[in-house]
Formats: C-alpha cells, structure tokens, sequence
C-alpha cells in the first residue's frame, strides 16, 4: 500500500512537471521578444562605468532585479485570485506601453533632442554617478519585468494556483539568469579582446591575435544589433498584445495571414501576422508618442 501510494505521488509530481515545464515553454516563447530590449536597455545603462567596476555594477542591478520579480510575482498570483479580469487591460496598457517606447526610440533617433551637460570644471562624484546608473537600470528592469510578468499570467491564466506560481517562478529565475548573464558576457567582450591580443603578443599566436581583434570590433556592432532587434521586438511583442486582445484586431490579423498564406503558401503564413504585429505597434506607438507630446505641451503652458 505504501509503496502503491508513493508511486502515484511520484506519477502525480512527474504530470505537474511536464504541465509546467510545457507552460514556461510556451511562456518563454511569449516573452522573449521582450528579452531582446532588455538585453540591449540593460548592456547600454553598465557602460560607461570604469572596467574594473562593471561586473559589480551588472551584479548589483541582477540583484535588484530579482527583488523586483518577487514583488511583481506575488501581485500577479493576487491579481489572477481576485482580479482575473484585470489581465486583459494590463496586458493592453503593457502592449501600448511597449509600442509608445519604440516610438520614442524611433523619435530620439531621427529627431534632435537635448541632453543634460555638466560644467567642465565640475568633478564627477564616480560613486554617485554608478549609483544612478544602478538606480535607473534597476528602473528600466522593473518595467521590463513587469511586461514579462503580465504576459506570463496571460499565457496561463487557465492553469491551477500551484502551477501559474511555479511557472511564474521559473521565468522569473531564468529570464534574470540569462538577461544578466550576457549582459556581463557584453560588457566584457572587450575586455576579452584586449586580453587576446595582449597575449597573442607574448606568444605571437596568430589565431589569438585575430580573435582579440574580432571581439573587439563586434562588441560595438553587438551593441548596434541589440539596440535595434529591442526597438523592433517592442513593435512586434506590443503590436500582438494588441492584436490579441481587441477582438476586431484579431480577426483583421487573420484575414491578413490567410491571404499572405493563400499568396506565399507557408511562408506568407508565418510573416503576414509579424508584419500585421509590427505595423500595428508602429501606428499605436507613433498615436501614444503625439498624445504624450500634445499632453506635455498642455500641463506645461498651465505651468
């Protein structure tokens, strides 16, 4: 009888398993367009910061960024228990609010814009400078991880208590592992560079010498590709929140990926939807971007 019963209770741990390792797969396919701006938000915010000081910077905004999923985590499970209609409207105002920070990407890019300047005489307090810059990747992080949060819960609000925590959890722990993990690769491809020629010149190895120099001409070029996969992921992640959500969206979006499939069979299947997503964050983000403008302009002149 014993032995009968911790078999089932094996055979019932091993079924909650499997159910959630299939639930973070398929969240984690859902949240990894977010992944490519919070890769590229959180490399740019360390740099800047000294050499030597830079895998502690990284570490201590990880840090902060755990503390920031495990406020957002317990909040999601309360808001699933005893506000589940509060989802949609969330993951609404996140999708907006990814299509409105691709916009504003788009327009500091091609528009002039100020930027603050110290005197020159001024002494730059270093302590001070990379607590800011903590401060603010720790800022942009909980934002971020917030979208991941919500879209997560939406991914499977139709799951147990048990199950939506422990997924939770787990996208939680990996997505901060993996985010802040290359992040700290990032920052230190030059330093890796550096390092290889320094040694191809001791050992006049030819090999170490052209991989020190390829390391340090990606790393910039690294740095440029994640600036713009992360702007194109908001369009993309924030456009299919939308499309999702708003029930004639939906079916304009199907409409479209049956006549890409009826024109370009499989293909036109897989990029009809994508190019309905990204045109629409576009066009949501380009409306939000021109009400925050207009609405900055109105509680200034009251001002």
């Amino acid at each position: 009888m014993a032995g009968t019963n911790l078999l089932t209770l094996l055979d019932d741990i091993t079924t909650l398993l499997d159910d959630i390792a299939t639930m973070s797969k398929v969240a984690t396919k859902k949240t990894a367009g977010v992944l490519g701006d919070d890769l590229a938000l959180n490399a740019q915010q360390v740099t800047g910061v000294a050499a030597e000081r830079e895998l502690p910077v990284v570490w201590a905004v990880a840090k902060g960024s755990f503390l920031n999923k495990a406020i957002l985590v317990p909040a999601a499970l309360l808001i699933s228990v005893w506000l589940p209609w509060l989802i949609t409207p969330l993951l609404m105002i996140g999708g907006l609010f990814l299509c409105f920070e691709g916009a504003e990407k788009v327009f500091a890019k091609f528009l002039p814009h100020h930027e603050e300047v110290t005197n020159e005489g001024e002494q730059l307090d270093l302590v001070e400078y990379e607590k800011q810059k903590v401060k603010g990747a720790i800022r942009t992080d909980f934002i971020l991880s917030a979208e991941i949060i919500v879209i997560t819960l939406g991914t499977v609000a139709g799951a147990t208590l048990v199950n939506q925590a422990l997924v939770l959890c787990v996208i939680a722990i990996i997505m901060t592992i993996g985010v802040y993990g290359l992040v700290a690769g990032i920052v230190k491809l030059d330093d890796a560079g550096l390092y290889l020629l320094n040694q191809s010149k001791e050992s006049a190895n030819k090999f170490k010498e052209l991989l020190g120099k390829g390391l340090l001409a990606a790393a910039p070029r690294l740095m440029q590709f994640l600036a713009f996969a992360g702007t194109v992921a908001m369009f993309l992640v924030g456009g299919g929140i939308l499309s999702h959500g708003i029930e004639l969206l939906h079916h304009w979006q199907l409409e479209v990926t049956s006549t890409g499939k009826s024109l370009f069979n499989g293909t036109g299947e897989v990029l009809a939807p994508l190019i309905f997503d990204g045109l629409l964050g576009v066009i949501a983000g380009l409306c939000v971007v021109v009400l925050h403008i207009i609405w900055s302009k109105i509680t200034k002149s009251r001002h």
